[in-house]
């Protein structure tokens, strides 16, 4: 039996020890006690394993909801610039209007904590849509559309906010990611691949099954992870 690709990526060491976990449930192994505290110490090690990639993940999507929330306001900046600079005065005068709001907060407001932020923004998407900024919103071209992202933007955020808080109050993660992973690939490979080898010759009869089944997951596995590492990347 050969062991699992110590390179396979977090998520496939996660389901390869939850396929093994399984397998072992159905198993008709019995008596054994070092197999079963083997697998019981597997079991929690991967539990851990995926509350950590789920709340790393859940870490990444407000990072992600941040910058977007950040690329609107900039843009909506730009834009205001640009048409500050426009010959016609009446463009022109809309956009220092507009300009003027937004200098109220600015960019400094994506440096703020976060607990300030929303009511920052809020307040800012507030005056933007005050009834005498209306005419000056729509004397310029993508303003309002720009607008509306940025409020659809900030209400992604907070809700991932309010997600990403839930998640790390009800989960616990002491170990990063990349620890618990190793964890996992060890007991895998140095203790199961090692103990059900020499059990497969011992007693054949008995663990034949079992093991046969986790050769199988750990190779299905293997391959997925060669042909992922052969395939070229391509730039966006």
């Amino acid at each position: 039996m050969k062991r699992l690709m110590t390179n396979s990526c977090m998520k496939e060491v996660d389901t390869v020890a939850t396929r093994i976990c399984k397998v072992y449930e159905k198993t008709g192994i019995k008596n054994d006690i070092y197999l079963d505290d083997m697998i019981t110490g597997l079991r929690e090690k991967r539990t851990l394993l995926s509350k950590a990639i789920k709340y790393a993940k859940s870490k990444f999507y407000l990072k992600e909801k941040v910058e977007m929330r950040n690329y609107y306001l900039r843009s909506l900046i730009y834009l205001a610039q640009g048409y500050s600079r426009h010959p016609d005065p009446t463009v022109k005068l809309a956009a220092q209007k507009i300009e003027n709001v937004i200098n109220r907060y600015g960019l400094s407001v994506t440096g703020e904590s976060y607990p300030t932020k929303p009511s920052l923004f809020n307040s800012m998407l507030a005056d933007l849509v005050q009834s005498d900024m209306q005419d000056a919103v729509l004397s310029l071209s993508g303003c309002i559309e720009l607008i509306a992202s940025l409020h659809a933007a900030q209400e992604e955020l907070e809700q991932a906010q309010i997600d990403y808080e839930k998640e790390k109050s009800q989960e616990r993660i002491d170990a990063k990611v990349t620890d618990l992973k190793e964890e996992v690939t060890n007991i895998i490979n140095n203790q199961l691949v090692v103990y059900l080898n020499a059990m497969m010759l011992v007693d054949e009869a008995t663990y034949s099954d079992f093991g046969h089944i986790v050769a199988e997951i750990i190779e299905d596995n293997n391959e997925a992870e060669k042909k992922r590492q052969k395939e070229p990347e391509f730039a966006e």
